[in-house]
Order: structure tokens, then sequence, then C-alpha cells
């Protein structure tokens, strides 16, 4: 591809990503602007983004949908694309984005996203295509303030692009694991919040109901085993999160 540069932010989210960041920078080396927003490293990762040309801002931690849409607001070009640390974009989904931008016929896009799990690139499932929106015009579209679990939010028709955003977190099962459980603690606590609660049957259903859909008709057995354990890990997240949230309702009673 063309290294010519395209009026474009690129915004990622970062702390003591050292091992991960370049490639991800290197990766969107066509964007006028990258900037990197961090929330205290105490790793290289900013040595890193210096070094690569990166604007580089520094900010305390706000929950992952704040902390995305300051680094939104700080981006001087109102067309973002959003990145963490661990995503890559391909060949084509750069090809992609050059073309949304000229062509101007949507303001906001979502493309697949390509997970990688127990050394495989996953091809069903939760795995693939896990449809992500972001790449929008700050005009039109903004993230959510939820803590985790955040969302791209627009009231635009939003269009879909070709090319894989490649997602290979690189990390151990037990770093996936200790990250789904803490997730799920957010998540249940957020729900908590807004005043939504569970019950015993929900806690059963909610995970069978995922491991139904996502293993068997959205194929995840034809990834083999790292497709079923990696769908296995969804559905005890979501099994997690509601007993988590019924804790939470019975300390209140």
């Amino acid at each position: 591809m063309s290294v010519d540069k395209i009026p474009l932010s690129v915004v990622i989210i970062a702390m003591n990503a050292a091992t991960q960041i370049a490639a991800c920078i290197d990766s969107v080396a066509f964007a006028d602007e990258i900037l990197v927003v961090d929330s205290g490293s105490d790793d290289e990762t900013r040595a890193i983004a210096d070094v690569r040309g990166c604007r580089v801002i520094e900010k305390e931690w706000l929950g992952f949908g704040r902390q995305k849409q300051f680094a939104v607001g700080e981006a001087r070009h109102d067309w973002v694309l959003c990145l963490d640390v661990d995503e890559r974009v391909t060949p084509r989904l750069e090809a992609g984005i050059r073309a949304a931008l000229q062509l101007q016929t949507c303001k906001a896009w979502r493309m697949p996203r390509r997970n990688r799990f127990l050394g495989r690139w996953l091809a069903h499932g939760e795995g693939y295509p896990d449809w992500s929106l972001r790449l929008f015009n700050r005009q039109f579209a903004s993230w959510s303030n939820d803590p985790v679990h955040e969302a791209v939010i627009t009231t635009v028709d939003v269009g879909t692009m070709d090319g894989d955003l490649l997602h290979d977190s690189a990390e151990d099962v037990q770093t996936y694991l200790a990250k789904q459980n803490r997730y799920s603690s957010l998540h249940a606590e957020a729900l908590f919040q807004q005043g939504v609660r569970a019950g015993y049957l929900k806690l059963f259903l909610s995970p069978l109901a995922r491991f139904i859909k996502f293993y068997f008709f959205r194929l995840g057995f034809l990834d083999g085993g790292p497709g079923f354990a990696h769908v296995a890990v969804g559905c005890f997240a979501a099994f997690a999160k509601y007993a988590k949230l019924i804790e939470l309702t019975n300390k209140t009673d």
C-alpha cells in the first residue's frame, strides 16, 4: 500500500503496552495523525510511540468508554479510527478506509474483526466476524460512557467495510481468564447501577443460549478446539456476570 497520508486521526488508548503497541502503530502509518492516550504506563509504551512520531497525551483512567471518547475529542481530524493496542489494520482494510474517506458515502463504518485464540485465527463463532464500529466522523458518532463493553453510538447509517481488523492479544490463558473475570465484575456493577436485576433462570439460560448461538448456529465448532474454548470462555463470562449481579442484589435485600 502507498504511504500517502490521509486526513484521519487514529486514536489508541494504552497502558503498559510496550510489547504490542509498535505493531499497532506501524499498521496505520497511512494516517495523518496517530494519537496515543496513555493512562500511566511505567514501561516503554510512551517511548515507542514517540519514536514513531505519535502524539502522546497523559490521561488518568476514566473507564473504557469515557477514555476512548476523551481520545476522540483530542484528535485533530473529525474522521477517527479507534484501535486497541493489540489490534492491527490489514492492507485490505487500509484500502477500504482510504475509499471510505474519499467517497464519503457513510459517516460511520463497521469492520470485521478477526480474533486469535490459542494460536489460531478464528473464522467462526464469536471470533469472526466480530463486527466492530471503529471508523466514524466524530460529528455524527461518539463512544458510550460504559466502563466496559463500550460501544459507538450513532443515529446515521453505518456502512460495512471489507478487510479484517486483526485482534491478537498475545495473552496466555491465565491472563485472558483474569481479564474476563475483571470485565464480568465491571459489567455486573454497571447493570446493577442501571437497576437491572437477574434471577437464577437467567443465570442458567444466558450461558446456554450463548453456547447454542455461537457454537452451533455461528459454526464455532468449525474452529476446532480453539473455537470451542473461545465460546466456552464467553459462556463462563456470561455466567459470572449474572452470578455477580445476583450477589449484588442479595446484598441490598
